[in-house]
């Protein structure tokens, strides 16, 4: 049947998108006429695909909950184009439905306008998004996301045209999504200076201390299990509270290591993984890694995301040296001089407050609950903490010094790609009037760098002194009493760490 040309489109281009549209409804596909309506529907708000990334989150694989954020964070960015610019700046009415089969039909029909297809942008934007991070869950959701743009045109709400368009938004999304922060696979490897250590082929050799108060995450299988079943001669100590402290523990682990030429191995969150360094340090003995806490941070900027990854590295004897950030108090009555190690980050300030906040209620509501209540808390009660940086008097919501450099979403250090840089990753959120709102609308707005509230800096160490009796620092997780004047900086390339290869 003849059909009126959409308003602002050119009849030449709405002509073939017409016939295109009539032989899609015209056509029979018997299985077709079940599946793709659901799965139409089912897509609706997007629910299909958050419903998929829950899935993803769940498997605790740190590439499927890579893939899972990417896919999201595109979804989310594709959408907001298609409702707010695109289907604003061309009103194009939807098909007519004389043509469609009534069994195919929406139970209700869509009210905006035609073009583009924002099923399909979101479609081709989660599964793009995804497959920039993980080329195998991309393969896996690449067929889900085609059949959810056709079944926009096999139910008549959406002409060829709009699917198309729509899905080349969405990758478009993906793709600048990945410019904001670059994928895995995107950057090359990074130029860490690769070291010697003992290759344990079956294991032997290595003493790997267990934290199963760390939060140990599963990945599929136990990862003890796996362990055990790649690295069989390997001696597992699994840590309970009964024994003595942790640090007691890996320190007997580390000389049993040393004095067999073999290598300590640690499995638990970045506390425990602290702790282990600190060991490994002392006795002068590589550190196997093996993902088993919340967040690995550690393991997964190393590249160890896997137990695994680690055990093919012992296996082969491929191990990397790494910096390791160091906290030194100022000699003084009452002061040890023994320095704080830190792996991940240092910080005063807030985000002290944050994880004791975090650690006091995720028993009892779990930890992403604990997270954003702390967040909620810290924000309205929290005061600035005055104290000189280099000499300069401070007033501060928070200072952050990374062991290395991080790429970073805003105010956010996401991820280091060089664990051997002699940096330090300085930032600042200074107090003031409206401080607070003022960093959170650069952050949104993107003029972080230029806000007067915020400073950042790349230095090999920074001196702190004058802080507040009580106040406290964080680092790697943990939380203890801040020294009045300390020192950071750090120990380059001290620390023997195994790493797959990566290149």
């Amino acid at each position: 049947m003849k059909q009126t040309p959409s308003r602002r489109f050119p009849s030449r281009l709405t002509r073939p998108d017409h016939l295109l549209f009539l032989r899609v409804a015209e056509r029979h596909w018997p299985a077709a006429d079940r599946v793709l309506p659901r799965l139409s529907r089912s897509a609706n708000h997007g629910l299909l695909w958050f419903g998929t990334a829950a899935g993803m989150w769940a498997l605790g694989s740190p590439r499927a909950r890579r893939a899972a954020a990417r896919g999201v964070a595109s979804l989310a960015l594709a959408s907001a184009t298609v409702n707010t610019l695109a289907k604003r700046s061309v009103r194009r009415q939807r098909p007519v439905l004389d043509a469609v089969p009534v069994m195919r039909r929406l139970a209700r029909q869509p009210i905006t306008t035609s073009f583009p297809s924002g099923h399909a942008a979101s479609a081709a934007a989660f599964a793009v998004g995804a497959a920039l991070e993980s080329r195998r869950w991309g393969a896996a959701l690449a067929p889900v996301a085609a059949s959810v743009a056709f079944s926009r045109v096999y139910t008549g709400v959406h002409y060829p045209s709009d699917v198309l368009v729509g899905a080349a938004l969405g990758a478009g999304a993906a793709y600048a999504v990945r410019g904001l922060v670059p994928s895995r696979i995107q950057l090359p490897p990074p130029a860490r200076p690769r070291t010697g250590a003992p290759a344990l082929p079956d294991g032997k050799g290595l003493f790997v201390v267990v934290n199963p108060g760390s939060g140990v995450q599963p990945q599929l299988t136990d990862p003890i299990r796996q362990l055990r079943a790649i690295l069989p001669d390997a001696e597992v100590i699994l840590y309970e509270p009964e024994a003595g402290p942790l640090s007691d523990v890996l320190a007997e682990a580390a000389r049993n290591a040393a004095e067999t030429g073999g290598a300590l191995g640690v499995c638990g969150g970045d506390g425990t993984v602290n702790a282990a360094a600190t060991a490994a340090l002392h006795h002068r003995v590589p550190l196997a890694v093996l993902p088993g806490g919340t967040f690995n941070h550690f393991a997964v900027d190393l590249g160890a995301e896997t137990v695994q990854d680690t055990c093919a590295a012992v296996a082969s004897g491929s191990a990397v040296r790494v910096d390791v950030g160091r906290v030194r108090p100022d000699a003084g009555i009452g002061t040890s001089r023994e320095p704080t190690y830190f792996l991940n980050t240092f910080s005063i300030g807030s985000y002290p407050d944050l994880v004791r906040l975090r650690e006091r209620w995720s028993p009892r509501i779990g930890g992403p609950a604990a997270s954003l209540l702390g967040v909620l808390h810290v924000l309205h009660t929290a005061r600035p903490v005055e104290a000189e940086v280099n000499g300069r008097r401070r007033a501060m919501w928070l200072l952050f010094a990374g062991n290395g450099s991080y790429r970073s979403v805003g105010i956010a250090p996401v991820r280091r790609y060089d664990l051997a840089d002699g940096l330090l990753d300085l930032r600042i959120a200074h107090g003031g009037r409206f401080a607070r709102i003022r960093l959170l609308a650069a952050a949104l707005t993107g003029v972080l760098k230029r806000s007067p509230v915020y400073a950042a800096a790349r230095p090999e160490r920074v001196h702190i002194s004058g802080v507040p009796e009580g106040a406290h620092m964080a680092f790697d997780g943990e939380v203890r009493p801040a020294p009045g004047s300390f020192l950071i900086d750090k120990e380059k390339e001290a620390l023997t760490v195994y790493r797959p290869v990566l290149d």
